[in-house]
């Protein structure tokens, strides 16, 4: 595919817009009198993150961690590596781990381990999508955006071997891309 303009959206730009509003003010309202630390994982949630802190109503902190997942968990260790941790130390903070997608869990499920062992006051999960059908791991969104069925998505962050994520819009890939 040469152009990044495909396919019909599965969730335009306005429609994104408008859940990350939705997003922002039950956000804003749970930590009214909470000073918040939002991490986002890089690079997906780097598009969501940044239009969800613009619609927030609070004082925040921000940082980011950067990981990547195992494609095998037979390789034993950790199903996810660190590239690069947070800077900040979250001892005693409330926290908000912010997320492109939740699918498999994986890493998520791995990351909130890895920050809960640094004693945070709290520590909740923000992904724009939440897509249950591949779960294999039992773990829930705090704030999810849309529930999606099992297609593979692109957009908005997401992407396809570091491709697409610069559409303005979430599209299923088509198969043929894959």
């Amino acid at each position: 595919m040469v152009g990044i303009d495909f396919g019909k959206p599965l969730f335009t730009s306005e429609e994104i817009q408008r859940k990350i509003q939705e997003l922002g003010t039950r956000i804003s309202t749970d930590y009214a009198e909470k000073d918040l630390l939002i991490i986002g994982v890089l690079k997906g949630a780097l598009f969501f993150m940044a239009d969800l802190l613009r619609n927030l109503r609070i004082s925040v902190q921000m940082d980011f961690i950067h990981s990547t997942s195992s494609a095998s968990r037979s390789e034993g260790g950790s199903p996810v590596k660190i590239l690069s941790d947070i800077k900040t130390d979250i001892a005693g903070k409330d926290v908000l781990l912010i997320e492109d997608i939740m699918d498999s869990g994986v890493t998520i499920d791995a990351l909130k381990k890895m920050l809960l062992e640094r004693k945070p006051a709290s520590l909740k999960v923000c992904v724009l999508l939440d897509k249950p059908d591949r779960r294999k791991v039992q773990i829930e969104a705090d704030y999810a955006g849309f529930r999606i069925p099992n297609k593979y998505v692109v957009g908005y962050g997401l992407d396809y071997e570091d491709r697409y994520r610069n559409l303005p819009y979430i599209a299923v890939l088509p198969v043929e891309d894959r």
